[in-house]
């Protein structure tokens, strides 16, 4: 159903009426595949709500997850290919908004404002992943639960509705290590749990935004 009214500001800021006209929302259901690999791309998902990974197989025969998006464009390199490269699972459920490709690929070729902002909105998926690869870096769980809150968290607060195991994914750390340093940064003071997050006490500060 087309309900361009009730997009999210995001897109409505983003999108030229033309596009914004053809948008229609997909109810997402845990356990479902939007997509998966070899088909071919149709639709540009933006995840309004919920949560989305991108995985495929290993060789080992274990999926491996490529990407996990709460909030925003999801496989945004199908845009240029002919199809998709992995499969993407709903982990949480929640609501994300379709784009036909093609007519996307022609506003983008005739609206050079618009291709300016998709350049933009590009540039700050790069800082995002540029901030994860600094993440990766960090050896302690600590440093990077708080690494994580401050580049990604709003306000100092990271939400954790898809759960501390999706979260401990993430950070490539066990849950059992996360749960622990949970417990001593609340226990130091450097946090708090509040239902649904982990935000960090007032007037702490870690690592800027990469």
């Amino acid at each position: 159903m087309t309900l361009p009214s009730t997009l999210p500001d995001t897109l409505r800021k983003l999108l030229p009426g033309s596009l914004t006209a053809l948008a229609s929302h997909v109810e997402l259901c845990k356990g479902e595949r939007l997509f998966l690999q070899r088909q071919r791309p149709r639709r540009m998902y933006f995840v309004v709500g919920g949560e989305i990974v991108l995985e495929r197989m290993g060789e080992q025969g274990h999926a491996l997850v490529l990407q996990r998006v709460r909030q925003g464009f999801l496989a945004e390199a199908s845009l240029h290919s002919g199809s998709y490269h992995c499969d993407a699972l709903v982990t949480v459920p929640g609501r994300a908004v379709a784009l036909p490709i093609e007519p996307l690929k022609a506003a983008l070729a005739a609206d050079p404002e618009f291709a300016l902002r998709w350049i933009g909105m590009l540039n700050a998926e790069v800082r995002r992943l540029r901030a994860q690869c600094e993440r990766m870096s960090l050896k302690g769980v600590n440093e990077r639960l708080l690494h994580m809150i401050e580049t990604e968290g709003v306000d100092g607060r990271l939400s954790t509705a898809s759960g501390l195991k999706s979260l401990a994914t993430e950070l490539a750390v066990s849950h059992e290590a996360l749960y622990r340093a949970l417990a001593g940064l609340e226990k130091a003071g450097v946090i708090f749990r509040e239902p649904g997050g982990i935000a960090l006490q007032r007037g702490t500060r870690h690592s800027p935004p990469v």
